[in-house]
């Protein structure tokens, strides 16, 4: 499925998380339980403010990182960190030594660089990661109409690395070849006829675990906002895309 095929019609609950997720609201995401076994708390990169980093510090707590799709990484030009790793491992051995070759959850990690924008000062407050979260997001949001020496311009204008805001690129395929919270975030964007940038947050538990998908469940329903199987989003795709 390719960008422009945007589906005219959505089952009911996608429907509503891409509402969510254009006018600024976050949805959560259980992947699967067979993977992870984690909720994610999820909005559109774009519509990053210091309130939604603050709440996914706190009521989440886990990783904040922000995805965006293969295609958009394949324009600008960006690695993978474990494709860093390995390039520096012939100048620092221990690189290739520590690179993970294989996660316990899956066949590999979605990790890229590390991104501050440009006018942060240290990076990591509400305020800095928001800038540098929403200016992702609206770059995503251009990108279709930049060329892409124009997009690859526009990121080094407004980023610097390293940073504090962990970048995760989808898999091409989507949840087609990778059903990770990368994948998941950006085929809903994708169904949703929405920018391809999400920002993404582990729901952590008071027992030092991952939240169970019943408390997220409870959580998302206390606050009013959409919960959603990652099963759903993968379906919808596979169903687009017969």
């Amino acid at each position: 499925m390719m960008a422009s095929q945007v589906p005219k019609v959505l089952p009911q609950a996608l429907a509503l998380a891409g509402d969510s997720l254009a006018h600024g609201e976050p949805v959560l995401i259980f992947d699967a339980p067979d993977r992870e076994g984690e909720t994610d708390l999820v909005f559109l990169s774009e519509k990053a403010t210091p309130e939604l980093i603050r709440l996914a510090r706190t009521d989440a707590g886990g990783l904040i990182c922000s995805a965006i799709s293969d295609e958009i990484r394949v324009r600008i030009g960006l690695p993978f960190a474990s494709e860093l790793l390995q390039l520096g491992s012939d100048r620092f051995p221990i690189l290739g030594e520590v690179a993970r070759q294989r996660l316990r959850y899956d066949a590999r990690s979605a990790f890229g660089i590390t991104v501050n924008h440009r006018t942060n000062f240290t990076g990591v407050p509400d305020n800095d990661r928001s800038v540098t979260i929403r200016a992702l997001g609206e770059l995503a949001k251009a990108a279709p109409s930049l060329t892409d020496e124009a997009l690859q311009a526009q990121f080094v204008r407004e980023f610097t690395s390293p940073g504090h805001v962990p970048l995760l690129y989808s898999a091409s395929g989507l949840v087609r070849e990778r059903k990770g919270h990368t994948e998941l975030a950006i085929s809903l964007a994708r169904l949703a006829g929405l920018s391809e940038s999400a920002t993404v947050c582990e729901m952590l538990g008071d027992s030092g675990g991952p939240r169970s998908p019943e408390a997220a469940r409870r959580y998302a329903e206390a606050h009013g906002w959409v919960f959603l199987e990652g099963r759903t989003i993968a379906e919808a795709v596979e169903s687009w895309s017969a």
